[in-house]
């Protein structure tokens, strides 16, 4: 196909899916970011997921306290020690969220073409008739013939458990609306959402910040994504936040959910560290017609600016079967040929009764897509949109990636002690994966869960092909050469794994004083 994404020859592609796909040492170079909480929660699931490609964490503060997250946290940590593997930790902020208060705990019928009003009088009781919620001024921000969606789970697309109501009019507070659909609402809270319509409410609420200043600074977390993100100031006010909280490595991703976020997409880009695309969000938000191209374009972005791009629902039905549909299984891969860094499982890890089956996959699903990503066109695009003359580091990186592609090296190493070194190869879309070798520097009073760990290095699990290697900090220091020391962890490592096998090629990218030097040597097994 010219000009497109896959570079296959059709013939050769058709007959090969008859056979079955060769085995790795990883399920793919896409990561995967699991949700955990009450299916997923315990330390056998948790080892399990790690095992199966799981790299980045979760954590859900919409609908489970600190308390609950702080035992599947310290389950993660003992997960992480037994399977030997490094995982980051997300913290997924609740935002401008508007909720319904069912106090009564009772399940809500809804009849497809009767009437039900919204008000802010929580002292009203939930009912077919009424539905509370935590807001005062809705009624001041819709008008006839506005959109609002209700659900516990919000967004998964079935029309049994979430309802939609079209704005009849407003009296005083209250909002009436006609019911579209017939649902039944179970469960002690449900979220609104009024489409694209802003909701005057702050993006960043003062819950998020206590949770953010206890939870969030006593377990150091490594990423924040920031949802609801409507304007690059959301962005600058958490900055600001996490300095005043001694957290000013902790990365943010602005997690893009309404047609307000997409307006100001240039600008939130320029300041987060990288974008998640909550598309259940934005597929009720945006006309569905519309959802692919904004995935497209967002994606396209994010790969030019080198920042990663998470993209969120993508196999809900994998919630309650243990296959995916076609259509979702297709839809990983054109995120994957799209150029996504990630892929965020919510509930189908959850609450799913298939945490680990939806985490392997997926991973074979990613793994597969990449055998037919056109990683030519994006090296053009990128080099294109860098520009001429290209800074030094540019420069050095992306031919450290074509001489990979050139020599079929196995794989691209790179020393660095803060993962910039390792994320501008990775930038360039690299066919084989990034052994990141982490020199970490010794910090008085750092917090730190795990012994050997750096935040710098687990913010590289959210990035497409960057896979940490971690160097102790005495026995580098105690070694002749740094680099000598790094590059034999990194080929020990990659042998260990079946990554690098005797005779295969690496190609060393490393800063050698003021210059950037890219080498090419042999594995020799010894």
């Amino acid at each position: 196909m010219q000009g497109g994404h896959m570079l296959i020859e059709e013939p050769v592609r058709l007959a090969s899916v008859l056979c079955p796909s060769n085995t790795k040492f990883f399920p793919s170079l896409t990561k995967i970011v699991g949700t955990l909480g009450p299916k997923s929660r315990s330390v056998e699931t948790i080892e399990q997921c790690l095992t199966a490609g799981m790299a980045v964490a979760r954590f859900d503060f919409s609908g489970l306290n600190a308390e609950y997250h702080q035992e599947t946290l310290n389950n993660l940590r003992t997960a992480v020690a037994n399977a030997k593997k490094l995982c980051a930790v997300m913290l997924d902020t609740v935002g401008p969220e508007i909720q319904v208060q069912n106090t009564t705990g009772n399940s809500i019928e809804l009849k497809a073409g009767n009437h039900v009003t919204i008000t802010p009088d929580l002292s009203k009781i939930p009912s077919a008739e009424i539905l509370p919620i935590n807001f005062a001024h809705l009624a001041k921000a819709v008008k006839e013939g506005d959109t609002i969606f209700v659900g516990q789970y919000l967004f998964t697309g079935s029309e049994t458990t979430s309802v939609w109501l079209e704005v009849l009019g407003t009296v005083d507070q209250d909002v009436s609306c006609l019911i579209k659909n017939s649902a039944t609402l179970a469960g002690s809270i449900f979220t609104i959402h009024v489409s694209q319509v802003h909701i005057d409410l702050p993006t960043l609420s003062s819950y998020d910040k206590q949770v953010i200043s206890t939870w969030g600074s006593s377990n150091n977390v490594d990423i924040i994504s920031l949802s609801y993100t409507r304007h690059a100031e959301d962005v600058r006010e958490l900055k600001e936040f996490l300095k005043s909280q001694n957290l000013q490595d902790t990365q943010i991703y602005a997690k893009i959910e309404n047609a307000e976020g997409l307006e100001h997409f240039d600008e939130i880009l320029e300041q987060a560290d990288g974008i998640i695309l909550s598309r259940g969000n934005l597929g009720i938000d945006l006309p569905p017609e519309n959802v692919f191209l904004s995935q497209k374009s967002a994606i396209q972005k994010c790969n030019l600016a080198g920042k990663p791009a998470i993209v969120t629902r993508v196999v809900d039905s994998m919630t309650d079967n243990l296959r995916p549909t076609r259509a979702e299984a297709t839809d990983v891969a054109n995120a994957v040929l799209d150029g996504t860094d990630g892929i965020l499982l919510g509930a189908e890890t959850l609450r799913g009764l298939y945490p680990v089956d939806a985490v392997k996959t997926v991973g074979r699903i990613c793994a597969e897509a990449e055998t037919v990503y056109n990683q030519s066109l994006q090296f053009k695009r990128i080099i294109k949109h860098v520009g001429e003359p290209m800074s030094h580091a540019e420069s050095v990186s992306s031919s450290a990636v074509r001489a990979a592609i050139k020599v079929k090296a196995a794989v691209i190493i790179a020393f660095t002690s803060s993962g910039k070194a390792a994320k501008l190869v990775a930038k360039y879309r690299p066919p084989m994966p990034v052994l990141a070798v982490f020199f970490p520097r010794q910090e008085s009073g750092a917090l730190k869960w795990d012994s050997s760990g750096t935040i710098q290095a687990r913010q590289c699990l959210a990035v497409r092909g960057i896979y940490p290697v971690l160097a102790n900090h005495s026995e580098a220091d105690s070694a002749n050469s740094k680099e000598e020391f790094g590059l034999k962890l990194a080929l020990n490592y990659g042998k260990s794994i079946g990554m690098i096998k005797p005779y295969d090629r690496a190609v060393i990218f490393e800063k050698i004083g003021d210059s950037s030097v890219v080498k090419i040597i042999e594995f020799e097994d010894s």
